[in-house]
Parts: C-alpha cells; structure tokens; sequence
C-alpha cells in the first residue's frame, strides 16, 4: 500500500499536499481499494468556503457512495475537472491524476492537526 511520507492524512482516508497557503486534497490508496472501482465524483461546492470536516462532496464506487470531508477550513478553489470523464483516475493514481480539489487555506493552525503518514499507518494498520 502506498502512503507517501510527505503527505498529511485524515482520519477521513483523505490526503493532503500543503504548498503555501494551498492545500491539494484527494483520498488515500487505501481509501480507494475499500471503495472499489471508482464510477463518479460530484464537488458542487467550487468557490464556496467551508469548515473543517464539512461534507464537500461524493465519490460512488459501483456498490457505494461516501461522503467526502474537507480536511482543512477554507475556501475550494479549483476542482479536478478530468475526473468528470475519467473518475477511475482515482483507482489507478489517487495521488497523482487522482487528486479531486484545491483549498485556499483559512487557518494554518490546523495543518497541524492532520496526521502524518506513520500516524495514519498506524490507524490504518498497515
């Protein structure tokens, strides 16, 4: 199973990539392989700004739909606009091409919350 080390998780199974002020959000190998094949992924929350832990949006798997939570408060700047046609990106690259959205960061203080990726093995017990 892949976590990379330079990543920050949820205990959501979500990633997240802070550079700056920016924070790039997706959902862990993990996540993806409990989900199954990946069908569509629905954000209808672009340029809304949110809380920490607010549903922001869906993933449906052929046999399911999770709720997606944002990891960090503030504002969603931009969606992953190629999984509209290829949401299997997310199966076959959750870290890369699979990435779902960019948030504006409101409170640096909470990227300290996140979990690093040995605590997120640990939760995970991997």
């Amino acid at each position: 199973m892949n976590i990379p080390s330079e990543l920050k998780y949820t205990k959501d199974h979500e990633w997240v990539k802070i550079d700056g002020d920016i924070a790039t959000v997706g959902i862990t190998d993990f996540a993806q392989g409990e989900l199954g094949d990946i069908v569509y992924v629905e954000v209808e929350t672009l340029d809304e700004t949110l809380d920490k832990e607010e549903v922001f949006g869906t993933v449906e798997a052929v046999k399911t739909v999770s709720d997606l939570f944002l990891p960090l408060t503030g504002e969603i700047i931009e969606f992953n606009s190629a999984l509209e046609d290829e949401p299997e990106k997310v199966n076959s690259d959750p870290y890369g091409d699979g990435w779902m959205i960019k948030i504006k960061i409101s409170d640096a203080a909470e990227v300290e919350e996140l979990l690093s990726a040995d605590d997120y093995k640990a939760l995970i017990g991997a």
